[in-house]
């Protein structure tokens, strides 16, 4: 497995949400630095999981751009809560 492959997702759907649109499979590789098949395995759990969705590109039908979901951002949003609850930070004095 090449660096940063890890097979969860976690990296991909982070840089969907953190980075400007658009994002193809090839961008994401080339931004992540691993192949485009481990970005595919990413992308197809994260699309049964609803956190992401493929849309082919009006602009270019041959390309299918990778596109953020709302249950995708409510899920990112609520586990960055959970890191700041249990790292102490969101306590307010």
């Amino acid at each position: 497995m090449a660096t940063g492959e890890r097979g969860d997702g976690a990296p991909g759907l982070l840089t969907v949400y953190l980075t400007p649109p658009p994002h193809t499979v090839r961008g994401l590789a080339e931004l992540l630095m691993i192949s485009k098949p481990a970005v595919t395995r990413a992308v197809d759990r994260l699309s049964e999981l609803g956190m992401v969705k493929r849309k082919v590109d009006d602009k270019d039908r041959r390309s299918v751009l990778i596109q953020r979901t709302v249950k995708g951002s409510v899920f990112l949003r609520e586990f960055g809560d959970t890191i700041v609850v249990a790292s102490g930070d969101g306590n307010s004095e």
